[in-house]
């Protein structure tokens, strides 16, 4: 990929992700500091683990962009809720489980059928929907295995709900953008890799748009992503406009690289500016030439993506979507 260009960075290292191989190109090149927003879940699970080992302080290398308090909060679902409780949003009811005897007890409460989502995983790896005993004790232990820190969230079903993310940008000045809406076609239950899906929202109100703005821009001040770009997935209820928070990507995503297509904002690059001390007002966009980053962009055509799966070459795999990501890419105009 363009990443790994000769030409775009001043050295390029091809080796396997791991603590290992990443502490010592740390202690070769002394670098100042480490920017894990842009490299995605796994770039995320790796500083979280060079900053375990002690490798970044043995260093004095710096965690920029998002620091490791933000990371956990956003990643860890239970440090997650506590902070969506404590700014009063409302998150399926719930709770967290490191064995199969805790999730016996959860799902008591919340009934079937039952989500399953791991912590620390990419792409619903591991998750689920249990429509039943059987299936809930598969699907929880497989979440378990998959989970780095072993542990799952179990919620109430709340399938068939309209499922919307937004696009946010924050810089260390506090000024917040929202860069993007997006609507999944598909409701909740279908994981949003696997989802058609249109930018901007087509079917909220201005109302409930910005209803959903607003929190936005109070989740990522909670959560504590000083600089750079996050994801943040909202479900509403068709019937009477019910909001609940979903979950929170502090980091660029594939939905950043689809808002990044659909607007012409470049988040990753802007997001590597504002990791580095610039201001959204210092920094100029790139498409009018004229106003700077921190005016919200402002589109008057809809983009649409559709995925692409491969189940003729997966034959083992089953072709019935859900909350476990089975696209290997996809087609955008």
């Amino acid at each position: 990929t363009i990443m790994t260009d000769p030409e775009t960075a001043n050295r390029t290292y091809i080796e396997p992700l791991t603590v290992e191989s990443v502490s010592a190109i740390i202690r070769k090149e002394k670098p100042d500091a480490l920017l894990p927003t842009v490299g995605g879940q796994t770039a995320l699970n790796l500083a979280i683990a060079l900053d375990d080992a002690g490798v970044l302080e043995e260093n004095n290398v710096e965690m920029i962009g998002a620091k490791r308090e933000a990371i956990k909060v956003a990643e860890d679902r239970l440090l997650f809720k506590q902070a969506m409780d404590e700014a009063g949003f409302q998150m399926p009811r719930g709770g967290f489980a490191k064995s199969w005897a805790e999730a016996e007890e959860i799902v008591k409460e919340t009934d079937y059928p039952a989500i399953v989502r791991p912590s620390f995983t990419l792409g619903g790896t591991g998750g689920g929907v249990a429509f039943n005993p059987e299936e809930f004790q598969e699907i929880v232990r497989g979440g378990l295995a998959a989970s780095p820190i072993h542990e799952v969230l179990i919620e109430e079903s709340i399938l068939g709900w309209k499922e919307f993310e937004l696009e946010v940008m924050r810089d260390l000045a506090d000024n917040v953008v929202i860069i993007c809406s997006i609507e999944n076609f598909d409701p909740m239950g279908v994981h949003t890799g696997d989802s058609i899906t249109v930018a901007p929202a087509q079917t909220l109100t201005d109302r409930e748009y910005q209803r959903l703005r607003d929190m936005a821009i109070i989740i990522i001040r909670k959560v504590g992503v000083e600089t750079g770009g996050s994801n943040i997935q909202f479900a509403v209820n068709p019937d009477n406009g019910e909001v609940r928070i979903i979950e929170m990507n502090p980091r660029v995503s594939r939905s950043s690289a689809l808002a990044s297509k659909a607007t012409g904002f470049p988040i990753a690059k802007i997001a590597a500016k504002l990791a580095v001390g610039y201001t959204l007002d210092e920094i100029p966009n790139d498409i009018t030439k004229k106003t700077p980053a921190s005016f919200e962009p402002t589109i008057d055509y809809v983009v649409t993506k559709i995925p692409k799966w491969n189940f003729e070459k997966f034959r083992d795999a089953e072709d019935v979507l859900g909350t476990q990501m089975k696209s290997v890419g996809e087609v955008m105009a």
